[in-house]
C-alpha cells in the first residue's frame, strides 16, 4: 500500500472516474453523472462516499449486483408520486433521473414523493436534496439497504444505517443541508479508516461477537446513533420505502432468505415547492436570518464558532476546489490497481 497520501485536482479525478465506468460498460452520459457525484463528495470532504468506492463498484458489477446499462422505468405515477424501477442501476444515475422528475412534478402539484426500487449505492445523499434546493424547493433523500447496523439492544445487524438528507434554499447564504446516517457514523467511514491505516473510535462499531471494536474490518457492525432513536428511525424508513414497494430488504436477511452481502437499495426522494405555501423570497430571507441568529448564539466553552448544517462541507468544498483533493494511501493504491486493470492512467 502507498504509505503517503496524494493530492489530486478534481478535473483529472472526474475524468479518470468517468473512464473507469465507461470501461465497465456504462454509457458516457451515465459515467459522467457517476463521476460528478463521487468527486463532488470528495470535494465536500465526504471522502467515505467518494472515489474510494470505485473498486467496490467494479466488484459489484462483476458480481451482477450493479447494472451499468439498466432499463430504468417509471412503473407507476400520479400527479404527485412516482415509482421508479431502477433495474440495479448505479445509484447516481437512477437518483438524478428520479429527482429531476420529482422537481418537475412539484412545479405542478406543489410537491412530489418518489420511491426508487432496486437501485444501488447512491453516494452522498445531499447531492439529490440540493438538486431541489437549487430550484427553490425543499429536497429530501432517504436510503434503505440490507442490515449493517445493530438495533438498540441487539449485538448483530438488524437494520440499515439508512441516511437521510434534507436541503432548503437560503438567500445570501448557501442552502441549509443536513446529511446524516442513522448510525453513529456512516459505514464508509470504516472504509476510509482502512484506507488510512487507522483504528476507529470505540462506539462506532462492534465485532461479530457483539463486543466493541476499534478495528475497521469488513463486516464490522455499526451502532445506531442516539440509541433506540437511530435504529427506530432506520426501521421506519424501511417501512416507508422498501416494504411499500414490495421489495423488503431487512426481512429477507433476518429470515435467512438472502445474504447480507447482497448489495441492493431502495430509496425515497421528495421535492416540495415552497412557493405553494409561502413567498419564496420571504422564505429565503427568513432562512438567512435564522442562520445568522443561530451563529450569533453564545458559544460553549472551547467552541470557536457555531456552524449550521452543511457549512463545514461547504468550506471544505471551497478549499479543495482551489487546492485539490487529498487521497489517503490506501485509496491511491486501489485506484492505481484499477487503472492497471483497465489500461488507464491513474490520476494519482
Amino acid at each position: 500500500m502507498v504509505q503517503n497520501g496524494v493530492t489530486v485536482a478534481a478535473k483529472p479525478l472526474r475524468e479518470f472516474t468517468r473512464d473507469v465506468f465507461i470501461k465497465v460498460g456504462m454509457p458516457e452520459k451515465d459515467a459522467n453523472t457517476e463521476s460528478k457525484v463521487l468527486v463532488w463528495a470528495n470535494l465536500r470532504g465526504v471522502d467515505s462516499h467518494g472515489v474510494l468506492r470505485i473498486p467496490w463498484y467494479v466488484d459489484n458489477v462483476n458480481k451482477g449486483y450493479m447494472n451499468p446499462r439498466p432499463d430504468i422505468k417509471i412503473e407507476k405515477e400520479t400527479a404527485a408520486t412516482l415509482l421508479v424501477e431502477a433495474d440495479h442501476a448505479f445509484g447516481p444515475v437512477a437518483t438524478v433521473f428520479t429527482m429531476d422528475r420529482a422537481i418537475e412534478k412539484a412545479k405542478e402539484a406543489g410537491m412530489a414523493w418518489a420511491i426508487i426500487r432496486n437501485v444501488t449505492h447512491q453516494g452522498a445523499m445531499a447531492y439529490y436534496s440540493l438538486m431541489a434546493a437549487e430550484k427553490g424547493m425543499a429536497g429530501i433523500a432517504i436510503v434503505c439497504s440490507p442490515p449493517n447496523t445493530a438495533p438498540y439492544g441487539a449485538k448483530v445487524p438488524g437494520v440499515h444505517n439508512s441516511p437521510i438528507a434534507i436541503s432548503v434554499p437560503a438567500g445570501s447564504h448557501l442552502p441549509l443541508t443536513l446529511d446524516m446516517a442513522t448510525s453513529v457514523v456512516a459505514g464508509g467511514k470504516l472504509s476510509l479508516a482502512r484506507d488510512k491505516g487507522q483504528d476507529i473510535p470505540v462506539g462506532w462499531a462492534i465485532d461479530g461477537e457483539g463486543k466493541p471494536t476499534v478495528k475497521p474490518f469488513v463486516g464490522a457492525v455499526l451502532l445506531p446513533m442516539a440509541g433506540a432513536k437511530g435504529s427506530g428511525l432506520a426501521m421506519m424508513f424501511e417501512c416507508l420505502s422498501s416494504v411499500m414497494v414490495g421489495n423488503p430488504l431487512l426481512l429477507p436477511v433476518l429470515s435467512g432468505k438472502r445474504p447480507r452481502s447482497h448489495h441492493i437499495q431502495n430509496s425515497i426522494v421528495a421535492a416540495i415547492d415552497i412557493s405553494t405555501f409561502t413567498d419564496l423570497d420571504t422564505y429565503k430571507s427568513t432562512i438567512d436570518e435564522l442562520i445568522e441568529e443561530e451563529k450569533a448564539l453564545p458559544r460553549a466553552d472551547g467552541v470557536k464558532e457555531i456552524m449550521v448544517p452543511g457549512e463545514p462541507e461547504n468550506r471544505v468544498y471551497e478549499e479543495r476546489s482551489k487546492n485539490g483533493i487529498p487521497l489517503p494511501g490506501g485509496t491511491v493504491t486501489n485506484l492505481r490497481e484499477i487503472a492497471g486493470k483497465f489500461g488507464l492512467t491513474a490520476p494519482c
